[in-house]
């Protein structure tokens, strides 16, 4: 069956008719086509730039793929149709073209230092296993390798880089070998600064991020996924830790404080920005709009916030948006999110694939 839908089409502003023909987009008339909107402001499906399908709430590995699928649903049916899973501990490789679940980029399971990460989450390698875990991983993704670029040292009693500098230069060398892009988290300025020279290609969470290194992402191209939703349970974090680890809680806190500003900085210096959520672990599934209207709140503009959340995000991650021959995967919204964004937290019209959800 061949779908049809008309309205104002984002980004251009236009107002199009657009057939969907099984999975691809045409701007082609079709005869006999089903209308299913008519009306309103069409989005290419929006992305959840750094999730985790294969964690439960409470950073418990899940423990089968029915627990993975009902997770990519709930952001399906917020109007995430791309999900990029920034490491999972349980692999899920028979979700990977299924309808019904949005389009999926995997790292393989966060590469981490011995205890110095969440528990039975990620491989912990000490630094001479780095450079091979990294290799075996970029093969059980698609694409991603996450690597975790520091944690709490309990000796220090504060974040440090999970390795010594060469170490985490020659991991970012391995994935790119392997033919992987890899993503790092970091909450610390000296993990973050590490990174993002070795050549890194995204920052997760960056909260150590300093001007001078702004411009160096900016001039590298390096991309930000801020998951601010994240940084805003830092408060949480640093009320756990502080009876041992008074100087990390300060730290957390202080880090939490100024990283708005931070990603309006690295907005205005041309970093490319994505919206992510973290979910899994600490945070829950299904609040993409969420994360988006906290970058807005920082003082990124809706039709900036908008474009990390949908057609910029799908072209990063290589799934094309609305144009002819791209992918059937689109919402649709009653009013202009441009100029009120909390429009998206209320799809009217959901279609993956080429198949109505909603």
């Amino acid at each position: 069956m061949v779908l049809h839908v008309r309205g104002t089409v984002l980004p251009d502003g236009e107002i199009r008719d657009i057939w969907l023909v099984g999975d691809r987009v045409t701007f082609e008339p079709v005869a006999d086509a089903e209308t299913i909107s008519d009306g309103g402001w069409i989005v290419p499906g929006l992305v959840d730039a750094h999730c985790h399908l294969g964690i439960a709430y409470g950073a418990r590995p899940i423990e089968s793929l029915d627990q993975a699928r009902e997770l990519a649903h709930i952001d399906r049916d917020a109007g995430v149709l791309a999900l990029r899973d920034a490491g999972s501990p349980y692999p899920y490789p028979e979700l990977d073209d299924e309808p019904g679940v949005p389009r999926l980029v995997r790292a393989g399971r966060h590469v981490a230092a011995p205890r110095r990460y969440l528990r039975d989450i990620g491989l912990e390698v000490a630094a001479e296993e780095v450079a091979a875990t990294v290799t075996a991983q970029a093969r059980a993704g698609t694409g991603w390798v996450k690597l975790v670029g520091d944690w709490i040292d309990r000796e220090a009693g504060d974040l440090a880089p999970s390795w010594d500098p060469a170490t985490m230069a020659a991991a970012v060398e391995a994935a790119h070998a392997a033919g992987a892009r890899a993503a790092v988290h970091t909450f610390s300025e000296e993990g973050v600064e590490i990174m993002v020279r070795a050549g890194v290609d995204s920052v997760e969470h960056g909260t150590g991020l300093s001007l001078e290194l702004i411009d160096e992402m900016a001039r590298r191209g390096t991309a930000l996924v801020p998951t601010m939703i994240n940084i805003r349970t830092f408060g949480k974090i640093a009320d756990q830790a502080r009876e041992k680890f008074a100087g990390y809680a300060d730290h957390m806190i202080a880090l939490r404080d100024r990283f708005p500003e931070v990603v309006v900085a690295a907005w205005e210096a041309g970093v490319p920005i994505y919206v992510g959520t973290d979910a899994g672990g600490g945070i829950r599934h299904g609040l993409a709009a969420e994360e988006m209207l906290y970058l807005h709140e920082a003082g990124i503009p809706a039709a900036d916030v908008l474009a990390a959340a949908s057609w910029r995000a799908r072209d990063w991650l290589g799934f094309p948006g609305l144009v002819e021959g791209g992918l059937a995967d689109l919402v649709v919204y009653d009013a202009d999110p441009r100029a009120d964004l909390r429009v998206v937290r209320a799809p009217r019209r959901i279609v993956l694939r080429g198949a109505v959800i909603r």
